[in-house]
């Protein structure tokens, strides 16, 4: 590992920032040094802090500290993610015998400068107690490796001699603190400090020594383990199969057992969402033949119990004939639970506590042949889990080459799982109706099609954009990337008249988010011909798109729900002139009163599994300057010409046609999508016009 400190770039920070001080400045530039370096921090990991001074209104200056705050990533912080608080005021506090982690982090929050503030680290107190002006604190792999194993301590006074202090696990807090600062007062010469099992700080006084010596001391670990040749993973499962088809087959299989039922009809389960891996790192370990060795051990440093869990779930020798992968499953994540549960009541009375149950479900399913399987309530959860579990991956396989993993024991992880701390956070947020789902929409790229799929982000849901258009594609999916997240969405291209294509959609589906439960078939053609004039080919193009397109994707879509097991939505995009046709648009009423049959069918025949499906009929939803509809750009003249009408008022005359006088929107569409979606009704096999009013329309 180089040093990545470069002057000019310092200066240009410090010439960024010029509200702050310039040492404020370097304290930005060199946490995002080391932020933007994953093998020593990860989503929100470590913390760095800078002492200095605050002129408080009174015009009194005290000493003061800046120290990462919650909510902020060290890749990424800015002067505001380095709250300030009163320096000499904390530094009374070391003279207390016990301070508890509740009164601490009132403490904290009581002397920031700025009570707005995020709440600054749990580790502030470390930071404070150390007299040094600048101090940086990863969690860095090779660290990890050294001390994640039986020898750790005396591997680090080997490689390191005087140049670090050593500090034995202690939960982060008042007495981690007390113990940092009195290893630093036995031997002040040192740099740094390892924390066996947790991590590693060093201090400097300026920016770049602090940062140079974290460098330098990481670096020594990185050439020790390079150096020592050892044992490399056997290979102990194969499989013909690529892991992505093992994957799509696992996936949806998962994401069903993992729903939480919730004894609520109108919303019955609370489910995960997926990011697969199968990289060749990946796959070496859940093949190995130690896999049963090195999965079962504990999380490489506290903090990862958070997003991972205290252990994975490892399904092992797995056989992929269907039913017998699905028992498999089931059996293990049953098993899981239980062991889950087990560990819960056993740490509850052996520790004589009371705590609020966390699910009992994996955040990490590791399958031979398939991959690591992670999940959480979002994607981004499921990809910082996804992160963790790489680098424990890594670091595990690097410890297995000289000697046996050993890292902090269920007791010691259980009090970091159920922190007070992190308890108190459960239950003040409040999901969206549609967290925690993903819908799968064919025709994304359109006026309908874009605007539903925003509609259903706006409520928390995940959504796979499909349309045959790629570069359209691509478009819509950059600008609901921006506007909800990168993770909310993802695309792919798929003709729906095409089975394989349809049947590579699903399964593309299963292994980006594990499955879906809201699935719209949307795409559509349109084509305005008088019958007489209309051929055989051009009448089956239409009826390809919009009838056959139809029917892959909900026959699809059942089969996934299905096998998923939770329920689900199929909400068929049809049209007003099913019930109301127009002269000249024979094609395109008949493909659409196919779509609208297939709705009323799959009713009957889906209700048993917990599956609604309705069908939206809208009328003229002409898109907007940023995304008009295609539908009517092709056919909008021949419609005018059929009409009677200058094209130029052909959206005035739809307007002016329906009962309301309203200009029918693809969110208008898209409300009716979330109406749906969320069980606002007990509602299946149901038409349910978005026209504005029309008398042909009305139900009979």
């Amino acid at each position: 590992m180089n040093s990545q400190y470069n002057d000019a770039e310092a200066d240009a920070m410090a010439a960024r920032f010029p509200s702050v001080s310039r040492d404020v400045a370097l304290r930005v530039y060199t946490s995002r040094l080391i932020g933007q370096q994953p093998t020593l921090v990860m989503h929100g990991g470590g913390n760095t802090s800078v002492k200095g001074s605050h002129r408080r209104l009174s015009g009194e200056t005290v000493e003061a500290i800046f120290v990462k705050g919650s909510g902020w990533n060290l890749d990424s912080i800015e002067p505001p993610g380095l709250p300030g608080l009163d320096l000499a005021y904390l530094r009374k506090l070391r003279a207390l015998d016990r301070l508890s982690d509740q009164d601490m982090v009132n403490e904290l929050r009581s002397h920031m400068f700025d009570a707005s503030g995020p709440t600054p680290s749990v580790e502030t107190l470390l930071h404070a107690f150390l007299p040094h002006k600048f101090v940086d604190h990863s969690h860095s792999d090779a660290i990890l490796a050294l001390t994640n194993r039986p020898n750790g301590e005396g591997l680090v006074r080997e490689i390191f001699g005087a140049r670090v202090g050593i500090v034995p696990y202690i939960m982060p807090g008042f007495a981690l603190a007390k113990a940092c600062a009195e290893a630093y007062e036995r031997r002040p010469e040192i740099e740094g400090l390892v924390l066996l099992k947790h991590g590693f700080f060093t201090f400097g006084d300026t920016a770049r020594e602090s940062y140079e010596r974290h460098i330098a001391l990481v670096t020594l670990a990185e050439q020790w383990l390079a150096s020592r040749e050892g044992r490399t993973l056997s290979v102990g499962f194969s499989s013909p199969r690529p892991p992505a088809e093992l994957a799509a087959s696992a996936a949806v299989l998962l994401r069903g057992l993992m729903a939480e039922a919730t004894g609520d009809q109108d919303a019955p389960y609370r489910r995960m969402v997926l990011e697969w891996r199968a990289t060749p790192e990946i796959m070496a370990f859940v093949n190995s033949g130690e896999l049963q060795e090195l999965a079962p051990t504990t999380p490489l440093t506290p903090d990862h119990v958070i997003r991972t869990k205290p252990l994975p779930c490892v399904v092992a020798d797995p056989d992929f004939e269907d039913s017998a992968l699905a028992q498999q499953l089931e059996d293990e994540i049953t098993d899981y639970r239980t062991r889950y549960n087990r560990y819960f009541d056993a740490n509850i009375e052996a520790k004589r506590v009371s705590r609020t149950r966390l699910d009992d479900f994996p955040r990490v399913v590791l399958i031979p042949g398939a991959g690591m399987f992670c999940w959480g309530p979002t994607k981004k959860d499921a990809l910082i889990a996804a992160d963790l579990y790489e680098h424990t991956i890594r670091v595990k396989t690097q410890v297995f080459a000289t000697s046996a993993y050993e890292a902090l024991s269920l007791e010691d992880l259980f009090d970091m799982e159920y922190w007070p701390l992190e308890q108190a956070k459960l239950g003040k947020t409040r999901e969206k109706p549609l967290a925690r789902q993903v819908a799968v929409l064919t025709g994304a790229a359109g006026a309908i099609g874009s605007a539903v799929a925003a509609r259903l982000m706006e409520e928390g849901c995940h959504v796979v954009l499909s349309d045959y258009n790629a570069e359209s594609l691509g478009r819509v999916c950059d600008d609901l990337g921006k506007r909800f997240g990168k993770d909310a969405r993802r695309g792919v291209v798929c003709d729906v008249t095409d089975e394989q294509s349809v049947a590579e959609l699903f399964a593309e589906t299963a292994r980006l988010y594990g499955g879906c439960d809201i699935v719209i078939p949307n795409a559509g053609i349109a084509l305005s011909r008088p019958l007489d004039q209309l051929t055989a080919e051009e009448y089956e193009r239409v009826q390809r798109v919009n009838g056959l397109g139809c029917f892959l994707v909900m026959r699809e879509g059942a089969r996934l729900l299905k096998r998923q097991g939770t329920g689900g939505h199929i909400i068929i995009i049809g049209s007003k002139n099913v019930a109301a046709p127009g002269a000249e648009f024979a094609a395109y009423s008949a493909s659409k009163a196919a779509a609208h049959q297939l709705g009323k069918v799959a009713a009957l025949e889906l209700a048993k599994e917990g599956i609604r499906v309705n069908v939206l009929a809208p009328d003229a939803v002409f898109g907007d300057e940023k995304n008009p509809s295609g539908l009517w750009s092709e056919v909008g003249p021949s419609r005018a010409k059929a009409h009677g009408i200058d094209p130029s008022r052909l959206e005035d005359h739809y307007r002016e046609r329906n009962l309301l006088k309203a200009r029918v929107t693809g969110r208008h569409v898209g409300n009716a999508v979330v109406f749906l979606a969320t069980n606002q009704t007990p509602t299946t096999g149901a038409v349910l016009p978005i026209d504005g009013g029309h008398a042909q329309t009305f139900s009979r």
